[in-house]
């Protein structure tokens, strides 16, 4: 098993033959959501960039082999994960309820549904629903005596006390203000449009990171896409491993790190 490298190839077999059993104290996933279909453009858009919709190949599956490959990648997750790992995956309202169901029918415990609001979300185009404003990161632990590093989210806590001390996290841990990446963070090509559409932000997986690792922990993420997760675990003094299948990905994450 190599540490600080990206694995190129699928990543549920490369959990289940190149990653140590019960190895890995963190895994953070932010796997397909299966949400490609009509292409929507609004390249007009002022609020967080020229809007278009998701619609990749890896992103589409019919809804039982969605099932399947849900159940396949946690379940491979699950082997290598230490007796007392975490697991964060990211969903939204169209996929948390398959993930959760899943996930607790393989053994996890779930602790808690951190519900991300982006400050900064797409505007209600169709007009005929909500505007989806929000997306969830599901914390899963296996066994007990899980890592959790209390003191160090309160201080990233950006909420204070009248007198400016670190305060109680109720009003920051399930509900997190961030904005969808953009600015230098994000990663356009030359047309301007973001090379990877669900890039992460580096605050969320630091976030994360400190939450549920210690320092020379190891942080696997089996969908790497820009390598968000290596460039905040190297930053953190964490080792980190990535799981990518695109080529494309694979070449943006190597130069991101390095930059980093």
């Amino acid at each position: 098993m190599k540490t600080n490298h990206t694995y190129t190839g699928d990543c549920i077999d490369i959990m289940l033959n190149k990653i140590d059993i019960n190895s890995i104290p963190l895994i953070f996933a932010d796997p397909p959501y299966n949400l490609s279909g009509k292409i929507l453009n609004l390249e007009n858009n002022t609020t967080g960039g020229a809007y278009f919709k998701v619609n990749e190949e890896w992103d589409t599956f019919n809804y039982n082999d969605y099932l399947l490959f849900s159940r396949q990648w946690l379940n491979a997750a699950y082997r290598v994960l230490t007796l007392n790992g975490s697991l964060y995956v990211s969903c939204t309202q169209h996929n948390i309820g398959e993930i959760l169901f899943i996930a607790k029918e393989l053994g996890y415990k779930l602790n808690n549904v951190i519900t991300w609001y982006k400050v900064n979300a797409m505007p209600n185009i169709t007009k005929r629903t909500f505007t989806h404003s929000t997306e969830f990161v599901c914390w899963f632990v296996k066994g007990k005596n899980w890592i959790f590093n209390y003191d160090a989210i309160k201080q990233f806590n950006p909420h204070k006390t009248k007198s400016g001390d670190n305060k109680q996290m109720r009003d920051f841990l399930d509900f997190i203000e961030l904005p969808i990446v953009q600015g230098k963070e994000r990663l356009r090509g030359e047309n301007g449009r973001a090379l990877h559409p669900t890039q992460k932000p580096e605050k969320l997986l630091e976030l994360i990171i400190l939450a549920s690792s210690n320092e020379n922990n190891i942080v696997l993420d089996p969908f790497f896409g820009t390598g968000t997760t290596g460039v905040v675990a190297q930053r953190l003094n964490r080792q980190w491993i990535g799981i990518e299948r695109n080529n494309d990905y694979i070449n943006l994450s190597k130069k991101r790190l390095n930059a980093a």
